[in-house]
């Protein structure tokens, strides 16, 4: 059984960081893109970065320079550096990857910006 688990969300206050990380386990042969999504109350789910097993990495304009994600292929870990965080920044983020060829979605960690 192959599973995806988020940790490292938190309330932080404005201008603040945190890391996330994403770890998959269970029976896996190959990861290829893995990506980080996130969802704010009463918002569609939106795609905030993604990397590919190489390291090319993309990111939506509105993380652009803050965000950083990055991955370690020998720990089937990726991870999310969040700097400057706003507000608007508060939501439940996802870790998603293709898994043999599958695609697979952790539950989520909550991270909330507020002073």
């Amino acid at each position: 059984q192959v599973q995806l688990v988020e940790s490292g969300g938190d309330l932080v206050q404005p201008g603040g960081s945190l890391r996330l990380s994403c770890a998959a386990s269970g029976s896996i042969f190959s990861i290829n893109d893995m990506d980080w999504y996130r969802q704010a109350p009463g918002k569609q789910r939106e795609v905030v970065a993604a990397i590919t097993r190489s390291g090319s990495a993309i990111y939506a304009d509105s993380v652009k320079g803050r965000f950083t994600i990055s991955r370690d292929n020998a720990k089937n870990t990726v991870y999310l550096q969040m700097n400057s965080l706003k507000p608007e920044d508060t939501a439940v983020y996802f870790c998603h990857a293709y898994i043999n060829a599958n695609p697979y979605w952790g539950r989520g960690t909550q991270v909330t910006v507020s002073s």
